[in-house]
């Protein structure tokens, strides 16, 4: 299966950043080397089920390791602590690390199930820009998309004409990705971002009501709020509980982080990804994939539906 990878295009294209301090630049290219044998030890795994799962989560802790401490914090200069997030460097990771789940070896026919893994730009809502007395010759089928960090989707193709006979002239025709399964990944996850979600959730079931929309964030930096009341399936946390602000707001200078890296070193030791969550999240896409279409021809019999 051909994977994605936002991960590995930012971390490539930073090399070549004209704002990157030249003092950065072997670190740099060493990560790349260090991501390259990422995908190499990924591909080679031969293990299965949950232990395979347990493998994968052991690489991506060790990688995430690598780019955390020895190439952001260690940094000599501000520039790449102060922009990762702008860059995506290092919150791209989990993005890239999810298709891999997506595996026969785990999840039993799933890579042969006619879908698309990774970041799509998937379906919300479609609608009409024209008007009764305009004349147009097509409808003018319009499609609002949403980027997701992470989806298992399938491509669909949507017509529509005044024509019965949906002749090329009178006809538009859209494609787009429709998100059965959908996550966002955040680094920290806030209030603001949660909101963002709840909505973005509650467009994504009304397109595809069968879909299931799942944030999952590293680390959580608000009060746990309940997803009872919203369209979001399940918020999963990765690591644990964001470091207080009045600790990172000294993080952003390099004398700082020299002074504090035994601190930072010890709570990335104490909160790595965990297996457990990682499980849960696959437990949950298998799931919906076991999913069968209900049989409605016989709700009477049955007494229910």
């Amino acid at each position: 299966m051909q994977r994605p990878t936002p991960h590995g295009s930012k971390l490539k294209e930073l090399v070549s950043n004209s704002k990157l301090p030249s003092g950065d630049i072997l670190a740099v290219e060493t990560a790349v080397q260090t991501y390259d044998q990422w995908i190499k030890s990924m591909v080679s795994l031969t293990s299965t089920g949950q232990q395979k799962i347990k493998d994968l989560v052991d690489l991506l802790n060790s990688y995430k390791r690598h780019i955390e401490v020895d190439l952001i914090w260690d940094s000599k200069n501000d520039f790449i602590y102060r922009q990762k997030g702008q860059i995506k460097l290092d919150n791209s990771i989990i993005e890239e690390f999810l298709p891999w789940l997506i595996d026969d070896a785990i999840i039993a026919g799933i890579e042969s199930a006619n879908i698309v893994t990774g970041p799509q730009s998937a379906f919300a809502s479609s609608y009409f820009t024209g008007s009764l007395t305009a004349g147009d010759a097509k409808p003018g089928l319009r499609i609002r998309a949403k980027d997701q960090d992470f989806t298992i989707s399938k491509p669909v193709f949507i017509a529509a004409s005044f024509d019965k006979a949906f002749s090329p002239a009178t006809t538009d025709v859209q494609s787009v990705a429709l998100a059965y399964i959908a996550a966002e990944c955040k680094t920290n996850l806030d209030k603001t971002m949660f909101q963002e979600a709840t909505a973005t959730a509650h467009d994504l079931k009304i397109a595809a009501p069968a879909s299931r929309y799942f944030l999952l964030c590293e680390f959580l930096d608000m009060k746990p709020i309940s997803t009872a009341g919203s369209d979001i399936a399940e918020v999963l946390i990765l690591r644990g509980k964001r470091i207080n602000s009045n600790l990172r707001k000294d993080f952003s200078n390099a004398d700082n982080r020299v002074k504090q890296r035994a601190e930072y070193v010890e709570f990335l030791d104490k909160n790595p990804v965990r297996f457990d969550v990682i499980q849960r999240f696959v437990n949950h896409i298998t799931a919906v994939f076991n999913e069968v279409d209900p049989d409605e021809s016989d709700v009477v019999a049955k007494g229910f539906f």
